[in-house]
């Protein structure tokens, strides 16, 4: 009880007068952002980014305002589901900042249980898509594509009708007005700038919100080349664990040494994403980093800060993290 009662003074002594729609504040920075997204400024400036994954509500959003993390991947594909909580966690990470580099959170990509396999898949968890673009995340990631028309559903899915970019391929946005309301606070908008800010990247130059695609298995592994030739996506991986899963192989690896065949399927993924202008996701490992960057990785997964720290030095990172 004691302890609980200190928290609250402390939190009460940080935090007073601070209601939604207010900022902190408690990072000085000299760094001025240029884009609510962070992770799409450092794109646009040839820099690589750098993940943590995390899960948790308010607490943990506030612990990780300050996080050394470019981007935050928040996993409910096999934690629960729980949007309630996600909306806390992004208070939390609002109310914590802003970052070292001035922006209002770090860069937040929900992973969900919707699987790309096919089109009936994605148009029957349109809800969690929309549910978590909702809590003011910056992007969603789904897994085990093996689909084009799961793509094209996707990116349709997370837009708004006001957006008209390849809507001849895509069909028009899906989402609703008054999912922007929250979700303008998260970002530190008017809510008719959200509207206008919330699409897709880098199909919408002026889009904040990124889409991920996991092409996790030999069966998706085999239409790489259309999955990521789809408008709208920002980013795809060849998530390793389940590549080798799908070829019987139990272990889980994400680092080397890979089996082969999740190696060359690496390959084929990030020649997919080079050809299609789409950023490359893989784990980067302090040792490994080097090269990973010089191969083409540019989300470097794993959450393993001293990888981060090496990549920055190497990239010649600019921007405070």
């Amino acid at each position: 009880m004691k302890r609980q009662i200190a928290t609250l003074i402390l939190f009460v002594l940080i935090y007073s007068g601070c209601g939604e729609g207010e900022n902190t504040g408690n990072s000085a920075s000299d760094w001025t952002p240029a884009r609510v997204n962070k992770c799409i400024e450092l794109f646009e400036a040839d820099q690589a980014v750098y993940y943590k994954g995390c899960y948790g509500g308010y607490k943990e959003g506030l612990e990780l305002s300050q996080t050394w993390a470019d981007y935050l991947v928040y996993n409910m594909e096999h934690k629960p589901l729980d949007f309630l909580q996600l909306k806390d966690f992004m208070r939390g990470l609002v109310e914590g900042g802003p970052t070292p580099s001035g922006h209002r959170t770090p860069t937040v990509i929900v992973v969900l249980p919707v699987l790309g396999m096919d089109e009936v898949s994605i148009r029957s968890g349109a809800w969690m898509i929309q549910q978590a673009l909702a809590q003011g995340v910056h992007g969603v990631h789904l897994p085990r594509f093996r689909d084009t028309e799961a793509v094209k559903r996707f990116v349709q899915i997370a837009r708004y009708p006001i957006h008209k970019q390849e809507i001849d391929i895509l069909g028009e946005g899906l989402r609703g007005w008054g999912s922007h309301k929250f979700a303008a606070w998260v970002w530190g908008l008017d809510e008719e700038e959200y509207l206008k800010k919330a699409d897709v990247w880098p199909l919408n130059p002026q889009g904040e919100l990124m889409l991920g695609i996991k092409i996790e298995d030999r069966h998706g592994l085999e239409s790489t080349e259309a999955l990521c030739a789809i408008p709208g996506i920002a980013f795809a991986e060849h998530g390793p664990r389940d590549m080798g899963f799908s070829y019987g192989h139990l272990e889980g690896r994400a680092d080397p040494p890979m089996p082969p065949e999740v190696d060359e399927a690496g390959q084929r993924v990030l020649a997919a994403c080079q050809a299609n202008g789409l950023q490359f996701l893989d784990n980067v490992l302090p040792d490994n980093v080097h090269w990973k960057l010089e191969m083409g990785v540019t989300i470097g997964a794993g959450s393993v800060q001293e990888a981060a720290e090496v990549g920055r030095k190497l990239g010649g990172r600019k921007m405070p993290w």
